[in-house]
């Protein structure tokens, strides 16, 4: 089963403005008339496209003057001594000396560097020379506990203002950043922390999240206990002004780290600097986990100027972020696009950071962000896209989003009929972006244009200068067929590696197995008419009924668009059992508050199913759930469900946010005939 596409865009570019976009701009810079041209140039001269992209998108640094070594020579190839493959091995700019946080800190005015709103309605606001003030504020002490070129700094925080300093403050010394998000346990904590053995930890008091403040304090007290590496912790104030700290061994406060700077009465300090250290392109910046639902966390390590590079691509010319622009993504600093929300800095924008949960106030509170602070880029998740339908807001009747120019949605498959929901109750002249990547490369595969035109349940286009192709079993190129999603060559914002994993086994099993040399992503896609993408979800959770493989996106399009469905968790069971000759699938939904799963509903979720896909996608069994188990960053996770029907283990809940929800798929008798 393909999406029927619509013949006729949601969306087009206004031929009085698409002019001023970044990206035209960038393709008259180049000389080509077209995207389509634009985008092959880009991955069949990479030399040429990324110094174009350094140069136009103001990057500062040392770029030297050669781009690509090794180009079509691999890891393996060095190890073998043969030659002639692609990935990985290819070194990008190895002459060249930057620094991430020097780029995000380079302008030094009054302008707002960013907002923060958290959900028990604290709000703060920083200028971009406060910002700069506060991280050298913050350096100082780094510097003071021993913190250099290549020591880990771990942030187990919320998506404060503190966080971000934290952050280039870290990496602004050459010093590598790892965050989590608060609402991990303390064995997830340990098992992401404790593997790059940081030397400081920064933590938080507390945090509010739907309306209850939830105390952080034990659950540091232990973390730190079991972290023998650390020098330092330092405790961020959030639940309260002079919280408790006495409770983890030789914790500090950050209110107490210089008290002459904290104090109200205090001008900002403009003679502080920060120190910038310039380092390698391939220097390591971040460590990013794997969402850890099949093992320990795997830890990606990210490079300061692949990373930087991506972003300003993404930023500036695929999502038109100009200077003065204010920046949203709801995300956690747990969730990849942390990251990629702070690189906004790097292309002028102002960044609007939220705490707490994204339906506090009915819904409503991201789009009062919206409206107040004159958001122009709006991101979020297909989730809160879907559910926000299902709540019936309109935020474009009940809110001024005037300055609203661009949606962003990620980490599902947004549905055709979440596009409809955008257009018809957001903005029709907005460019909606669907966009996907992943944590693996900290950037998009695949993202929106603001020189295209938004077609219905499609990705807009392949991002310049990744050369992502759609490949069939036998690892042939295809079109308007389903397969896997690859990358064909290098690119910059490819890992460094995996963190003890020295001689790459792991990273090259993690991505270059499936197909030799080239990046195989696990996103089951396709490429359209359009040259857009659709992903019909993860390529590990398709199902397989009679040796046919059905994404799971193609079932929960058509469920959740029933009224009484929240949400849906579809999986495939083997049967019969124990004899792995076949499955058949099992869908679990979760049913609107006080509703039950009745012989008239479970009818109309296969007639619905049945009438807009194929017979083999109807499901043999439906079963009412109490709730959807999902990770911290809110994605659904089959395989875990999967293996709790199959009777096997789960490896790390500790990756869930609501591991609790899993005991609701155990031993369900439905299952057993």
């Amino acid at each position: 089963m393909t999406y029927a596409i619509d013949p006729l865009p949601l969306w087009k570019p206004n031929p009085a403005t698409v002019g001023d976009t970044r990206m035209a701009q960038f393709m008259q810079a180049t000389g080509h008339g077209t995207y389509a041209d634009l985008w092959q140039w880009s991955v069949d001269q990479p030399e040429a496209f990324w110094t174009q992209v350094w140069r136009f998108c103001g990057a500062i640094g040392e770029k030297g003057t050669q781009v690509l070594v090794d180009r079509d020579i691999s890891a393996t190839d060095v190890a073998t001594g043969s030659s002639g493959s692609v990935m990985p091995g290819a070194r990008w700019f190895p002459e060249a000396r930057l620094n991430y946080a020097e780029n995000l800190l380079k302008n030094r005015d009054d302008g707002e560097a960013l907002v923060f709103w958290g959900e028990d309605k604290v709000k703060r606001r920083l200028t971009r020379v406060e910002l700069y003030a506060e991280v050298a504020r913050f350096q100082s002490f780094l510097i003071a506990a021993g913190v250099g070129e290549g020591d880990r700094v771990a942030g187990y925080l919320p998506n404060l203002p503190e966080t971000l300093i934290a952050m280039l403050a870290t990496t602004a010394l050459g010093a590598i950043w790892s965050s989590a998000s608060p609402d991990f346990g303390v064995q997830g904590v340990l098992d992401r922390f404790g593997q790059i053995e940081p030397k400081v930890l920064i933590c938080v008091d507390g945090y509010w999240y739907n309306g209850k403040p939830v105390d952080c304090l034990e659950k540091n007290a232990e973390v730190v206990a079991k972290m023998p590496s650390l020098v330092k912790t330092v405790v961020v104030p959030y639940l309260a002004e002079q919280p408790a700290i006495d409770k983890i061994a030789g914790a500090v406060s950050w209110s107490d780290l210089d008290e002459k700077a904290n104090s109200q009465n205090s001008a900002v300090d403009r003679n502080k600097t920060v120190i910038f250290k310039r380092v390698a392109f391939d220097h390591p910046l971040f460590i990013m986990f794997s969402s850890g639902t099949t093992g320990v966390p795997k830890c990606i390590v990210h490079c300061h100027g692949g990373v930087l590079l991506q972003h300003l691509k993404e930023h500036v010319l695929h999502s038109d972020v100009r200077p003065g622009d204010r920046l949203f993504y709801f995300t956690t600093c747990g969730w990849m696009m942390w990251n990629w929300l702070v690189s906004g800095l790097a292309a002028g924008a102002t960044l609007l950071l939220y705490d707490g949960s994204p339906f506090a106030d009915k819904g409503k509170v991201l789009f009062d962000l919206a409206e107040t602070e004159k958001m122009t880029h709006f991101g979020t998740s297909a989730k809160f896209i879907d559910a926000a339908a299902k709540l019936g807001l309109t935020p474009g009747k009940t809110h001024d989003l005037s300055a609203l120019r661009a949606m962003f949605s990620t980490g599902s498959p947004l549905s055709p009929e979440g596009f409809d929901w955008v257009y018809r109750e957001i903005k029709q002249d907005i460019l909606l972006a669907s966009i996907s990547g992943g944590t693996d490369i900290v950037s998009c595969f695949v993202l929106g244009n603001p020189v295209l035109p938004v077609y219905r349940g499609e990705i807009q286009c392949r991002g310049l200068g990744m050369a992502v192709d759609v490949f069939n079993d036998a690892g042939q190129p295809v079109r308007s067929e389903k397969g896997e999603l690859v990358c064909t060559k290098p690119f910059p914002v490819m890992p460094v590696g995996f963190w003890n994993d020295p001689d790459g086994r792991k990273y090259r099993a993690a991505y270059f197995e499936r197909f030799a040399d080239v990046w195989c992503h696990g996103d089951f896609s396709e490429l359209t008419a359009h040259d857009g993408v659709i992903i019909y979800g993860r390529s590990d959770a398709t199902l397989n009924p009679g040796g046919v493989r059905i994404g799971t996106a193609e079932i929960y399009r058509q469920v959740e668009q029933l009224p009484e469905i929240l949400e849906s968790l579809v999986i495939g069971q083997d049967w019969p059992p124990g004899k792995n000759d076949d499955v058949r699938v099992v869908l679990f939904v979760k049913l609107q508050d006080g509703l039950q799963l009745d012989p008239g509903l479970i009818e109309r979720v296969k007639q619905q199913i049945k009438a807009n896909t194929t017979p083999r996608h109807v499901p043999a069994k439906v079963v009412q759930v109490q709730d959807i188990p999902r990770t911290k960053s809110g994605k659904i996770v089959e395989l875990a469900v999967r293996n709790v029907v199959h009777d096997q283990p789960v490896k790390n809940v500790e990756a869930l946010a609501n591991p609790e929800a899993l005991e609701y798929f155990r031993g369900r008798a439905e299952l057993a005939d």
